[in-house]
Formats: structure tokens, sequence, C-alpha cells
């Protein structure tokens, strides 16, 4: 049943979402898309609400409870820059706005772009760690810790690897190509030579 909720969520969080950006862009109801936005946490309480009672109600603890857990922790660390990317993308699609920039790739801007990965991965963890923590007394079962246990460690690989990631770029940032030209990060794409006509 915790993986059908966690489907239905996952559904249910881009509906919402792409119900907020339909107001705002085509519709332009500013106030409903603000409040469709900050309705969308509303998903992932309504998860772990239904979570817990499916422990209080005399399920067995199973990764999918951790799972849940998991689900929103990682709602809270990237779900602002999902929506910020979503929201880039559905302006430049359906509303004639600018084509949103790739990622950068090289220098310091890239740097920058890995730690701001690392610091999403980081606080994920620590919500999703937080939350699986408090299944046991909001379920009223100590017994379930031992099943939830082993996702603390499991929980600390990505961070670190995101960390030592970030922190390689900081020691050797990525440099560009030879004879390419970077702003801000990215290559500049240049148009072809102009042929110029003789004229009359």
């Amino acid at each position: 049943m915790i993986v059908t909720l966690i489907v239905a969520a996952e559904i249910s969080w881009w509906i919402v979402l792409g119900l907020a950006l339909s107001t705002r862009y085509l519709l332009r109801w500013r106030r409903t898309s603000t409040v469709l936005l900050v309705g969308l946490p509303a998903v992932d309480l309504a998860l772990y609400a239904l979570t817990v009672l499916d422990l209080r109600g005399g399920a067995e603890a199973s990764w999918t409870h951790a799972l849940a857990a998991s689900y929103a922790g990682f709602s809270v660390g990237y779900g602002p820059s999902l929506v910020a990317w979503a929201d880039r993308h559905f302006l430049y699609r359906f509303a004639g706005g600018p084509k949103p920039p790739p990622s950068p790739k090289y220098g310091p801007e890239r740097t920058a772009y890995e730690w701001q990965i690392a610091k999403r991965t980081v606080v994920s963890a620590v919500i999703t760690l937080a939350l699986i923590t408090l299944l046991v007394p909001l379920s009223a079962g100590s017994a379930h810790f031992g099943t939830f246990a082993q996702w603390y460690w499991r929980l600390g690989i990505a961070p670190v690897v995101n960390v030592i990631v970030a922190g390689c770029y900081s020691v050797w940032p990525k440099e560009p190509p030879a004879d390419t030209q970077v702003e801000d990060g990215r290559a500049v794409e240049h148009a072809g030579p102009k042929s110029w006509g003789t004229g009359v």
C-alpha cells in the first residue's frame, strides 16, 4: 500500500505544480498559482501522515515506510529547485519566456553548481533521517527502530559522495577545451561567418 501511496504522491505533486504554472502563465491567476505552490508541501505531509497511520494501524515496518519518509525529505531538499526548473521551462514553452540556460560546465560557476547540489542532498538526507527517526515514537513502536536503523548509513552515502565531488571541483576546477569561449561557466555558441554579397 505504501508504494502505491508514494506513486500517487509523486503524480499528485507534479499535477499540482502543473496546475500552478498553468494558472500563473496561461490564465494569469497569480494568487491562485501562489496558493497551489504553497500547497505542494501538503502532498508530502499527507504521504508522511498516511505512513504513520499505516504503522499505527498494525502494519509491519518495512523499507517502504522509510522510502515514504525519504520521498518527503527529497521534496524538502530538492523541491524548490525543481519548482524553479519547471517554472523556467514552462515560461519558455508556453508563455514566450527566454530559453533556460544549461547548467554551467566550467570554472567557478561549475564548482558553485556542484556545491548547490551537495547542499540540497545534505538537507534532503538530514530531513529524511529526522522523519525516519520520528516514525518510531509517532507509530508507538520501538521495535520498528531496527528496521529503520539501516537507513542511517545508507542515507549518509549520497551526501558524502556529493560533498567529495564538490570538493574535487573546488581543488581542480573543470577547465573548458582550448579555443572555447566561456561565459558564466557555459560555452558560448557563435553563429558561423557571414557571407557578404557583392552588391550591385
